[in-house]
């Protein structure tokens, strides 16, 4: 697919960039040869008003010369030469079929028979009482070889220019799909996990729900096991599907963030008190340092959220007598929230992805399990408060995720 799209993309790049090369080259010859002509037409368009200005002639004997480089032709009422300047570089008699004018007082362009090119303009006058055509020719072959050249030079470096673009345009195409690539890649291993995640418990519910209905005379006591165990995995099936949503509804922006101004200190010590009980149970201590009050602006149930879901990490990786600790401090430009916990660390190796959607600890060093999606959702929450997230961890000694909001 990203291939065809490649290929796709590397034509339509292509046919762009030579098209405009086309133009540009056009554009640079149309006005090379606007000013390559301009002497050349003025001197014409010169020499003819000042023939006019120059009166009646006596029409005998050769014909003076106007300037160095611009020749005279006289032609009578039957369309033949009947004089012409000194400075003559071919027989005109033997080009008259070339040279013939078609039109008066515009320039045109003749070739000779020898191949020779010029510029021509003629004009009707009056001469010792006759109407007399009278034609000034220059001799434009230098001109018309430059441009020749040019064009020689033009079509060449466009030709280069179009193959250095196909080259070009399919390894930009190329670059440019990589972050496309990758993301479709990261969906449809999004799209594997989430089936994945999601086939664990509808198999053990319906497997506890077949075991249940091999026994319809059982008491609710006697199957109150298997009753638990579906319970726990519908709770389980319902955060793990509400996690999906809330990260599906984020990548396409559809989660408004509604930001207003609340005491940062009183989230902490909620969830603190959430969750104290629980750890008092575990054999685990949890409790809040916040020194000051600190006002903060963001969405408060998100924050909640977001320290619910460190909070519950740490929870799960703390062993019985460690240690969780909220705490929060306020710098000049920066409220930093800190989870630290006595648990058993997360691996270097391991640090770089604990916030991959799915991506768990390995499952060996710990009897918990999880969807994999809370920190994927606890970086979505801080980037959307324009803040940033990192983890530092020493095995066996514990883990800190630092948050730092702009005030």
């Amino acid at each position: 697919m990203f291939r065809k799209t490649r290929i796709k993309l590397t034509i339509l790049n292509s046919i762009v960039f030579i098209l405009l090369m086309i133009i540009l080259g056009y554009t640079i010859y149309l006005y090379t040869e606007k000013q390559t002509y301009r002497e050349v037409n003025m001197s014409l368009l010169n020499g003819i008003e000042d023939l006019k200005r120059m009166g009646e002639r006596d029409g005998r004997g050769p014909i003076p010369i106007l300037g160095p480089k611009l020749m005279l032709i006289q032609w009578g009422n039957n369309g033949e030469i009947e004089g012409i300047s000194e400075n003559a570089i071919i027989d005109y008699t033997k080009e008259e079929t070339f040279l013939k004018p078609d039109t008066t007082n515009s320039l045109e362009k003749k070739t000779s028979s020898e191949g020779l090119r010029f510029q021509t303009i003629s004009s009707k006058l009056d001469i010792n009482g006759e109407t007399k055509t009278i034609q000034l020719v220059r001799n434009i072959d230098s001109e018309e070889s430059m441009l020749d050249q040019l064009i020689i030079i033009m079509t060449v470096g466009i030709s280069i220019g179009s193959i250095l673009a196909v080259v070009a345009g399919y390894f930009l195409a190329g670059r440019a799909l990589i972050p496309i690539q990758r993301s479709w890649e990261a969906q449809q291993q999004f799209v594997s996990d989430a089936s994945h995640e999601l086939r664990t418990p509808l198999a053990v519910i319906q497997s506890r729900a077949d075991v249940l209905f091999q026994k319809p005379e059982a008491t609710i006591r006697e199957r109150a096991l298997d009753i638990s165990v579906i319970s726990k995995e519908t709770r389980r099936l319902s955060k793990l599907v509400t996690n999906l949503l809330t990260l599906a509804r984020s990548d396409s922006n559809q989660v408004e963030i509604a930001k207003t101004q609340f005491a940062l200190e009183e989230v902490i010590h909620d969830v603190v008190n959430q969750y104290v009980d629980i750890a008092d149970f575990q054999g685990k201590k949890i409790y809040a340092t916040v020194k000051k009050k600190i006002s903060f602006i963001g969405d408060k149930e998100r924050i909640h959220q977001l320290l619910v879901i460190l909070v519950d990490n740490s929870m799960k990786f703390t062993l019985e007598g460690g240690e969780i600790q909220l705490l929060a401090m306020e710098k000049a430009n920066t409220v930093i929230i800190q989870v630290k916990d006595t648990g058993i660390g997360i691996p270097k190796e391991e640090m770089s992805k604990v916030f991959n959607r799915f991506y768990q600890v390995e499952q060996s060093r710990t009897n918990r399990e999880g969807t994999g999606l809370g920190l994927s959702i606890a970086k979505w929450i801080v980037e959307k408060h324009n803040g940033a997230i990192k983890v530092d961890s020493t095995l066996e000694k514990g883990t800190t995720f630092e948050m730092s909001f702009p005030k």
